[in-house]
Order: structure tokens, then C-alpha cells, then sequence
């Protein structure tokens, strides 16, 4: 089977992304696995995977595997590199696409200037949501992580975040607690693990640990997450600059029962074609 492909990335979160409205894609866990290998494969965080809707309205949908081949709800940085990428292949010539997931529909919009900004959907809190076992939803949730309670704000951007206030992002035990808070048995289907250092009620810093792929330089659905959170406990505005170690996003959230808004670039590096 041969395959074309584009390699992409927002904010060095990268992604492989594969037409399969124009090709016959079947792939298996292994193969996309092997695919997802930086010295034997293609190299990626996630694999991103287009493919037509079958409902009414809808443009496109979005599957989104991790490099070890394990499907997942959602991915922030993924959706603005899947919306450039159905824009520049010519899959479609709107500039506001209507995107099914996983776990609803989301709808990003392609700038002039090479932004895209996507509406993300409405945060979820309610612990049977994320999930997380918890017996009331709340603000802020004991977690203990190596013997020590860490407060965690919990939170599905149509995947499952907990996130943690520190204060330095740079010697935040991101690379020991990660994988700790990622398996924590009070999360049934594993957790991303975001670090966020407050710089100002408009601007923060951010580290996430991603389900699946392990550190990566940016997560967008963690950006939402860390300011929705941040915004929940008090200490954020309604728009924030969010620092991560790829480059900048912008994200806004007007408050409970609103959808949250993320603004930032989706760049092509190559394209290609492979023998699977």
C-alpha cells in the first residue's frame, strides 16, 4: 500500500496527516507505530487522518492516533494543521470548516495571515466526563503524586487534562510526575498532565505531559485547559498568551457554558509518499 503524506507541525508539535477521503487508508496499531518512529519511520506526536462525514453539515472527520498507535478524543495543535492541510489540498475551499471528533464538532477558521483559529467546544468539569474518580466536581482536586498532595484542576477539552500551578515551568518535575499523574489509577483513561506557570493574568507558561507520546514542545487542547483552569480558580483573565516551548498560542474563554478559542499557526514541513 502506498501512501501520500503531508508532515506538519504547530508549534513543533508534530503530525503526520494523511488524506483519506482521495486514498484507501487501513492501517493497524502496529503499523502506525512503526510510522511513528523517528529513526525508522516518518517521526511523529500524532498521526492525524482525514476522512469524509457522514452527517448532515459536517465537512470532514478527524481521527487522531498517538505515535504508538493508541486513537485518541482530541488534539488543539492537530485541528488547526488538519484544517490547512483539507484547505491546501484542495479537499475543500472554505475557510471555516465544520470538523467531527471523537468527541463533537469543532470549527476552525483559516486567516489570511496563516492563523487558524479554532472554536474548541465547551470545557467539561464533571469528574464522569473527564473521567476522574472523584465524588463532586470542584475547582481544585488533591492529587497525591510520590508521597505529596499536588492541587490539580481537572478538565475534558474532549480529552482529559489535570492540571498544576508551579512556579517555574523550567524546574517543574515535568519529565518524573508526568508519567506518574499520566497512570494515576483515579484516572481510568489515563490523563495529559499540563504545568502552568502564571506570569501575569495574561500570559502563562506551559509544560504538558501528553497521554500516550510523553512530553511534547506544544499541546493545544493543554493550552485551553491550563487557562480555562486558571480563569476557574481565579487567576486568569478571559484572554491569555500562552508561552509553551514550541512558540505562542492565544487562548480565549468567556466563562461557563462557552466554548474556548484558540488562535495560533499551522505549518507544512514536507510532503511525501510511502510504502506501508
Amino acid at each position: 500500500m502506498q501512501l501520500h503524506f503531508s508532515k506538519m507541525h504547530g508549534l513543533g508539535n508534530d503530525f503526520m496527516v494523511i488524506d483519506g477521503v482521495r486514498q484507501n487508508v487501513q492501517l493497524s496499531s502496529a503499523q502506525i507505530g512503526q510510522l511513528g518512529h523517528r529513526n525508522f519511520g516518518i517521526g511523529f506526536d500524532q498521526l492525524l487522518l482525514v476522512e469524509r462525514s457522514a452527517t448532515p453539515g459536517i465537512d470532514f472527520r478527524y481521527r487522531i492516533f498517538n505515535c504508538d498507535g493508541s486513537e485518541v478524543e482530541q488534539c488543539g495543535n492537530g485541528s488547526r494543521c488538519f484544517a490547512r492541510f483539507v484547505y491546501d489540498q484542495g479537499l475543500t475551499d472554505k475557510t471555516e470548516i465544520a470538523v467531527e471528533t471523537a468527541k463533537g464538532v469543532i470549527y476552525p477558521q483559516l486567516a489570511a495571515d496563516g492563523q487558524v483559529t479554532v472554536n474548541m467546544g465547551v470545557p467539561r468539569f464533571a469528574p464522569a466526563e473527564i473521567p476522574f474518580q472523584a465524588p463532586n466536581e470542584a475547582i481544585i482536586d488533591p492529587l497525591i503524586v510520590a508521597d505529596v498532595v499536588r492541587d490539580i484542576s481537572v478538565v475534558s477539552m474532549g480529552n482529559p487534562h489535570a492540571v498544576q500551578v508551579v512556579d517555574d515551568v523550567d524546574t517543574a518535575p515535568v519529565a518524573e510526575h508526568g508519567p506518574l499523574i499520566e497512570n494515576h489509577p483515579r484516572f481510568p483513561q489515563k490523563v495529559n498532565a499540563g504545568f502552568m506557570q502564571i506570569l501575569s493574568r495574561d500570559e502563562i507558561r506551559l509544560r504538558v505531559f501528553e497521554r500516550a507520546a510523553g512530553e511534547t514542545l506544544a499541546c493545544g487542547t493543554g493550552a485551553c485547559a491550563a487557562v480555562v483552569a486558571g480563569i476557574r480558580r481565579g487567576l486568569l483573565n478571559d484572554t491569555v498568551l500562552v508561552h509553551t516551548r514550541g512558540g505562542d498560542l492565544s487562548i480565549r474563554w468567556a466563562g461557563a457554558g462557552e466554548p474556548v478559542w484558540m488562535t495560533g499557526p499551522a505549518v507544512t514541513v514536507f510532503t511525501g509518499t510511502i510504502e506501508i
